[in-house]
């Protein structure tokens, strides 16, 4: 896990996310998923790559399971979009490296 990455729960998401100046990418996931553990390395480049435009945060459903029911987590990894405190977008599932960082930059427009 990079230090690009922040671990929120209902304690601090509103803070971390919500209120976020900047757009943020909300991974929610769990130790148990195979596809998350194999997609968490990427996570953390994008967050190298995009650091200052883009913040980067991980929900773990299992801590923080009424985050994963309020935002309709049908499965994990799904992947959330937030810029000005609303979701503008989602994708599910594990891909690579370049589909993750072409999402973001057509959301950011």
């Amino acid at each position: 896990m990079s230090d690009n990455v922040v671990h929120v729960d209902e304690k601090n998401f509103q803070a971390e996310v919500l209120d976020s100046q900047i757009p943020v990418v909300v991974d929610f996931w769990a130790p148990w998923c195979g596809p998350c553990k194999a997609v968490a390395p990427v996570i953390d480049e994008l967050a190298k790559d995009f650091a200052g435009k883009v913040k980067f945060v991980k929900i773990d459903t299992e801590q923080a399971p009424g985050l994963a029911v309020k935002y309709g987590i049908m499965s994990i990894p799904t992947f959330k979009m937030v810029k000005g405190g609303k979701i503008v977008d989602s994708v599910s599932g594990a891909a690579p490296k370049t589909f993750f960082k072409d999402w973001i930059e057509k959301t950011l427009k």
